[in-house]
């Protein structure tokens, strides 16, 4: 008969939870920052103070304690007028953890470019972390880091994803002339934008160590009850829907005081470079004018919680 003790199965890692953001945390200027200058990816878009997004009905809480980031959806423009929108970020910077999101709804539609993600105060030296983004009418999401020299991800980690993952470019070495960085693409549809939304969102969970940075999705329906129970143990969790390891990279030195981040640009460089192939009509100019594109352009933030090993 074996030994009791060879049958338990242990967690590699013991969480306890450190800060929980939901409902008014974000609007809490001790805890998020609402970043109000010009739009480093050149989009068309106007970032606003914390005082004029609440004024102008663009960050509130619903009753039920939905956080809602929004796009201006009533005001009309000229052409190539930028459009009043929010990015925010964590005030506390962070060099590990699990993080575990769930938003009820996301923005998607034409010239939209939303995105979830992390970043240090020196880019790319201190990395950056993108859980979720994407374009246009995309249907995946893409996760991708973006570093300083001398970090890759290998083709080998096509085995250690889940099958609904590809890769993408994998040198995660990033520039002012070259912000490609190291992708991997969730091909499932509801992971991004309109299928995310439809099945009621779900969460994006990431575990930053020194070893790696993995990422999964769950949608609303598959929602781990550990998760759920604020008891979690990503070693339950299977196959991530993103890994970038330290065997081509060293992460603890390539990733560091990371502020977590929400946005919505629009159009720039990546929305509208790609508009025209994204199945999109028109320009992204004309299009970003017209208040009645952006009625989906919000995120819905149920919470973000942020644990460390105990």
């Amino acid at each position: 008969m074996p030994h009791r003790r060879a049958a338990i199965k242990h967690r590699s890692t013991n969480y306890k939870i450190e800060d929980s953001y939901q409902g008014q945390d974000f609007l809490d200027s001790s805890k998020w920052t609402y970043y109000s200058d010009s739009d480093p990816t050149h989009g068309l878009v106007n970032y606003l103070s914390a005082a004029d997004a609440k004024s102008k009905g663009l960050a509130y809480v619903q009753d039920d304690g939905t956080t809602i980031l929004a796009v201006d959806n009533y005001t009309t423009l000229s052409s190539g007028q930028p459009r009043n929108s929010v990015r925010v970020a964590t005030t506390k910077s962070y060099n590990s953890g699990l993080f575990i999101a769930s938003f009820w709804a996301m923005p998607h539609g034409c010239s939209l470019w939303p995105a979830y993600w992390s970043v240090g105060p020196n880019w790319p030296n201190n990395g950056e972390i993108d859980i979720i983004e994407g374009v246009n009418l995309n249907t995946v999401n893409q996760m991708t880091l973006h570093t300083s020299a001398d970090c890759a991800i290998q083709s080998s980690l096509s085995n250690l994803v889940s099958i609904n993952s590809t890769l993408g470019n994998l040198d995660c070495a990033s520039s002012d002339s070259d912000n490609t960085g190291c992708a991997i693409m969730n091909t499932n549809p509801h992971s991004y934008g309109h299928g995310f939304n439809m099945l009621a969102g779900g969460v994006y969970a990431h575990e930053w160590t020194s070893n790696a940075i993995k990422i999964w999705f769950f949608s609303r329906n598959s929602i781990p009850s550990d998760i759920t129970n604020k008891n979690p143990d990503p070693s339950s969790w299977g196959t991530p829907s993103a890994m970038f390891n330290n065997d081509a990279c060293d992460i603890a030195s390539h990733f560091s005081e990371h502020s977590l981040t929400l946005d919505i640009t629009l159009c720039g460089d990546w929305a509208g470079g790609a508009f025209g192939s994204g199945g999109c009509s028109g320009s992204c100019q004309d299009t970003v004018a017209d208040p009645s594109n952006f009625d989906t352009a919000r995120w819905e933030i149920d919470y973000i919680d942020v644990y460390q090993s105990s």
